[in-house]
């Protein structure tokens, strides 16, 4: 028995000492490998995120800008798809680095994560359909108007006196109840609205009034994380180098 319990504890033993080499090659091969940055994003806010036709892989403005960035700081970009609302928890479980996916850059927001420099200024616009007589949202009073849950579409839908609010988990949802006849208008960020009216929006609804709010879009991380500054100094030598300007102009077909 003594030598049965002998012979089981040195293979025990000697099983250890293998996987324990093993682990260590693992590891050393992962830190000679590529860096990764981990990206959450929504992957249905065109034109800043959006799956390319026929494929699983991701396009957009915030893509390429994504990419790029990292490029400039020696990292390979890893797109991760999630809810718009779930952005901000995954930052601070540390399941993302980074999340990008048109956020506005408010102060409820940076109690909670960090933000870049802004890349980009948005505002809000109001859809309707064609038959609609609402020309401003002081004409959405006591009506019932459609927005993406979690955004600043919902809190400008929100404080429209007597409105009911609809919100939905995507800007496409809002735009599809509009267009059943569920909503009276969807309110939501002005480029997203913009590119929908000239994709899939022109046959039933118009645009009405200004853009109300200009809103900073901005890159999130974690609260205390140096990726903000990395971030930061990345976009700075975009825009140097003209780069910036050529997305830019890529995706809005206008100048910054």
């Amino acid at each position: 028995m003594k030598k049965v319990l002998v012979f089981l504890m040195t293979a025990i033993m000697a099983c250890s000492m293998l996987l324990a080499g093993c682990g260590g090659d693992e590891k050393k091969a992962a830190d000679n490998g590529a860096k990764v940055l981990r990206v959450g994003t929504e992957p249905v806010f065109a034109p800043f995120e959006f799956p390319k036709e026929n494929s699983k892989e991701l396009t957009g403005f915030d893509i390429e800008l994504i990419e790029a960035l990292g490029q400039k700081m020696g990292y390979k970009v890893e797109m991760v798809s999630m809810g718009f609302d779930a952005l901000i928890p995954a930052l601070n479980s540390s399941n993302i680095d980074v999340a990008i996916a048109g956020m506005t850059i408010t102060d409820e927001r940076k109690k909670v994560v960090d933000f870049t420099e802004s890349y980009y200024t948005s505002g809000l616009m109001i859809m309707v359909r064609k038959d609609s007589n609402v020309k401003s949202i002081d004409d959405l009073k006591g009506k019932t108007i459609a927005c993406q849950i979690g955004t600043t579409g919902e809190n400008k839908s929100r404080s429209v006196e007597g409105a009911t609010v609809k919100a939905f988990n995507t800007q496409d949802e809002a735009s599809l109840e509009l267009k059943n006849g569920g909503a009276d208008a969807v309110i939501g960020d002005a480029p997203v609205v913009e590119y929908y009216m000239t994709k899939a929006g022109k046959e039933f609804a118009k645009t009405v009034g200004e853009r109300m709010e200009a809103e900073p879009y901005g890159i999130a991380v974690k609260k205390g994380s140096k990726l903000a500054g990395d971030l930061n100094k990345a976009l700075a030598e975009l825009k140097k180098s003209g780069e910036y300007d050529k997305l830019y102009t890529k995706w809005f077909g206008e100048k910054k």
